[in-house]
């Protein structure tokens, strides 16, 4: 029997009823590039937490922010049905214009699709 993979998952959403997340499924490819775009940021970022500095630690907490917008760019597909003020719901849609919360929790569904474990989200 013929099996079809589908490149998306569609996941609902806890905190707001009837808004649904469109999100990228892991493939060794998207892997790849997932890690390539976070590695120097993370490594950065892990660097400057070791900091003693309140400059290094805000610089850390500023790299993290960055990291998290590239998962969210990267996992998060349009959602057609939902609109942000009137524009699509895409994902620059969602960093830019969508309520925070809504946002973490697209963020905490691509991290749990993608997989990655704790070392490799460092890296």
């Amino acid at each position: 029997m013929a099996k079809e993979w589908k490149s998306n998952t569609v996941v609902p959403s806890a905190a707001w009823p009837g808004v649904e997340f469109v999100i990228t499924r892991m493939s060794f490819g998207r892997r790849l590039e997932l890690m390539r775009l976070i590695r120097d940021l993370a490594a950065r970022a892990e660097f400057l937490e070791a900091g003693e500095s309140g400059k290094d630690r805000m610089d850390a907490s500023l790299l993290g922010a960055e990291i998290d917008r590239l998962y969210v760019e990267w996992g998060v597909e349009v959602d057609s049905m939902n609109r942000f003020d009137a524009n699509p719901a895409t994902a620059k849609g969602l960093i830019d214009l969508g309520p925070e919360d809504l946002f973490r929790e697209a963020l905490a569904a691509v991290k749990a699709e993608s997989g990655l474990n704790e070392a490799e989200k460092k890296n």
